[in-house]
């Protein structure tokens, strides 16, 4: 995919990701947020919580990254994925269906969480809209973003922005049907 078909195409799933916080979660009793299905399954705020983690290191990792800023090829170029950026955002797709685990700073099982994690979310993603806005004049191509878990490894701009937004899909995902099982437990 060209560049600014896919940027576009990352800025409306971020928009979407907005659009369902704020009309299904945001209305929630904090109790029915923070409820759980099972004790080790994460409730809609642990969901969202895990999320912000993740934004915390990588948005400050694509601004250092776009500070370093590389010129933009020409709008045709197509955007180029490494073997491990690929295997990254195929792990992380809300289609595919096999569990994975998450580090252990990185999981929220047991947090205290309030609202805050609601606004904090929509922080992070008006950012992600920054700087997705920003990677329109640069290098997408270029490896300059350290994977969080092992910093040592570099994704190319491009596959660690759609691995980020992926990676956000698949535990909104989660979170909806965390909210349909306690909707229908209630009901019940």
């Amino acid at each position: 995919m060209k560049n600014p078909e896919f940027l576009a195409g990352l800025e409306a799933a971020v928009a979407a990701l907005r659009t369902t916080v704020n009309t299904e979660f945001a209305t929630l009793p904090l109790a029915l947020l923070n409820q759980r299905l099972a004790p080790t399954s994460w409730s809609i705020l642990e969901c969202l919580e895990h999320l912000n983690r993740y934004s915390r290191y990588y948005n400050a990792a694509f601004a250092e990254a776009l500070a370093r800023r590389v010129a933009a090829p020409a709008a045709e170029v197509e955007v180029a994925y490494t073997w491990l950026g690929r295997k990254s955002v195929e792990m992380m797709r809300p289609t595919n269906t096999k569990k994975s685990s998450t580090l252990k700073r990185l999981n929220p099982l047991g947090s205290d969480l309030g609202q805050e994690v609601l606004t904090e979310f929509d922080l992070h993603q008006t950012r992600l809209l920054e700087v997705l806005a920003q990677a329109a004049t640069t290098d997408l191509n270029r490896k300059a973003v350290p994977v969080e878990f092992f910093r040592l490894l570099k994704l190319r701009l491009g596959e660690a922005l759609e691995f980020v937004v992926v990676h956000q899909q698949r535990h909104m995902q989660q979170a909806q049907r965390v909210q349909a099982s306690l909707r229908a437990e209630l009901a019940c």
